[in-house]
């Protein structure tokens, strides 16, 4: 124990200036302010308590989770004299448990009692707690207007304790047992949160063992891409299909919501597009199965998923493509002259309407042209100030295009995180680039 620690009675504590009664109950307040587990709370608690108001013997009482008459003795300075440890939240099976009694009526009776001439009978259940004492009192300690615990104090001489300090012991014994109660529940919540956080590393980590672990090496196509949770695990998904006649599929989607449940639709998503027996191409026919699918079993609770799968072909510079209602991509010119959007036959998501019938369209690329495919984490990300960073900004990053595809997601997630004032994100970030040789 600190050194602050009282290591005998504090002799005459009540008949002690006013200062310095404050000042003992604040050195008190700030030792146990410091205790983060609720048994080295009670601990401190106790030493101080015993130092300031001297008992023989104290006994603590609980009815939780129990009917009448049968409650728990979880604390007794029998135990103490006794060598004996209990913790009461790690080891309740060891807690004796025992049915009516003294202890029994008064937990039950759910209100404080002073005793000042006790008379325990020898078949009292618990007797070899407070044998040998006259003076006694009972203190309930509520939750939800239910006395669950009790606190009993005793002393060896009768008429010992004074009734005028019972309404201060009621007040102070209810306000520490919950802030007891409340230091438990912090630590459940503790325990609970890393369970969570342990599972949600696993969703985390299957869902970016999904994504392609390299990107592909196309002639004329340099890609680059950043992907960024705003959680452990996302609802981005992004993939690549390599085809023949050195064709080359890019998919980008976007779940709707957040965290686990978009994670899983996102595996979903990606498992739905693997399964597929005939080439992912045109990409109109890829969208169609996936949209069946998911409309058919997984998305009747309301989510949907955006989606824009795109088949370059490098030997002409065009790309084939078909939009799912998702954020139309943009294509600056290598000249500077203007950029394109490819915003056609844009269709409704993924997961809304079984039937949909998705259609592609096509456009001409050149050389030194820059493709931009991205998610809405990255135009819907907010300043300081609520507005949001816009499509005209990521249009505005590309004037002055970057030498390469690398160069270019690095000088557009930094804009982004500087117009965010680096704030976490609020939502899943994905952007693939691709510059035209």
């Amino acid at each position: 124990m600190s050194s602050s620690y009282p290591t005998e009675p504090l002799d005459d504590y009540k008949h002690r200036p006013w200062a310095q009664r404050l000042g003992i109950i604040t050195t008190m307040m700030r030792e146990v302010s410091r205790m983060t587990n609720p048994e080295d709370m009670v601990d401190v608690y106790g030493t101080w308590v015993q130092a300031i108001q001297p008992v023989d013997r104290f006994v603590a009482v609980s009815r939780r989770d129990l009917i009448q008459p049968y409650y728990r003795i979880t604390r007794s300075g029998l135990w103490e004299e006794r060598g004996i440890e209990i913790n009461p939240w790690k080891q309740r099976n060891q807690l004796p448990m025992f049915d009516r009694g003294i202890l029994g009526d008064l937990i039950y009776a759910q209100k404080p009692m002073l005793f000042d001439n006790l008379d325990v009978p020898e078949g009292d259940p618990a007797y070899e707690h407070l044998v040998g004492c006259k003076s006694m009192y009972a203190i309930p300690q509520f939750e939800n207007g239910v006395a669950i615990n009790m606190i009993v104090a005793l002393k060896k001489e009768p008429d010992y304790f004074d009734r005028e300090e019972m309404p201060n012991r009621m007040w102070v014994s209810n306000l520490f047992g919950r802030a007891t109660k409340n230091l438990v529940l912090n630590e459940e919540l503790r325990k609970a949160y890393e369970i969570v956080d342990r599972e949600l590393k696993v969703v985390a980590d299957i869902q970016r063992s999904l994504l392609p672990m390299e990107l592909p090496k196309i002639d004329g196509l340099d890609i680059a891409v950043h992907y960024q949770t705003s959680t452990q695990a996302g609802g981005d998904y992004y993939d690549f299909f390599e085809l023949d006649d050195g064709r080359i599929g890019i998919l980008i989607a976007d779940v709707s919501g957040h965290g686990t449940p978009a994670a899983v639709m996102m595996a979903v998503t990606h498992s739905i597009a693997h399964t597929r027996d005939e080439p992912p191409t045109p990409p109109s026919d890829l969208l169609n199965f996936i949209n069946r699918r998911l409309t058919a079993r997984y998305t009747n609770n309301g989510t949907f998923v955006t989606a824009f799968y795109g088949i370059y072909d490098p030997k002409d510079r065009t790309i084939l493509y078909c939009n799912a209602g998702h954020n139309p991509p943009m294509v600056r010119r290598a000249d500077g002259s203007a950029t394109l959007t490819l915003d056609e036959n844009r269709n409704l998501p993924l997961g809304i309407v079984e039937d949909e019938t998705y259609q592609d369209a096509k456009a001409q690329l050149r050389a030194g042209d820059v493709l931009v495919i991205y998610t809405d984490g990255i135009t819907e990300a907010r300043s300081p100030s609520d507005e949001l960073f816009g499509t005209e900004r990521l249009e505005g990053l590309l004037c002055d295009c970057a030498p390469d595809a690398k160069a270019i997601i690095e000088t557009t997630v930094k804009a982004v995180n500087e117009w965010t004032d680096f704030a976490p994100a609020n939502d899943d970030r994905t952007l693939v680039v691709g510059k035209l040789g």
